[in-house]
């Protein structure tokens, strides 16, 4: 089983920055690979917005591309999402997301609660 806890989400207005974390809590036989981090826009859907796998490779959506970064603590199982230069445009529920194996290598996947940013002009 795996448990995700996320904070960091709030109020801020376009140009600013803030930075979201979300820690796995794990029990049993679990190995956790790919953390990241999703966003949903009212109406829309869940889309990347970056990751990073255990072997170090990170992966972001072009529209954040220079502005977030996202880091990994692999002691504490943290994954955090520095987010700069912020826009409304990037105003949406922001989710992290685990991929992980347990047992005989059985893959699996879990969502965090979601934490809301909104970007005021």
């Amino acid at each position: 089983q795996v448990q995700l806890v996320e904070s960091g989400g709030g109020l801020v207005q376009a140009g600013e920055s803030l930075r979201l974390s979300c820690t796995a809590s794990e029990e049993g036989d679990i190995r956790i690979n790919t953390m990241g981090w999703y966003r949903q826009a009212p109406g829309k859907q869940r889309d990347l917005v970056a990751t990073a796998a255990s072997d170090g490779r990170e992966n972001y959506a072009d529209s954040v591309k220079g502005r977030f970064t996202i880091s990994r603590d692999k002691v504490k199982n943290t994954v955090y999402l520095q987010m700069n230069s912020l826009r409304p445009e990037d105003t949406a529920v922001y989710y992290c997301n685990v991929l992980f194996t347990f047992g005989l290598g059985i893959r699996a996947s879990k969502w965090g609660q979601g934490t809301q940013v909104i970007v005021s002009s």
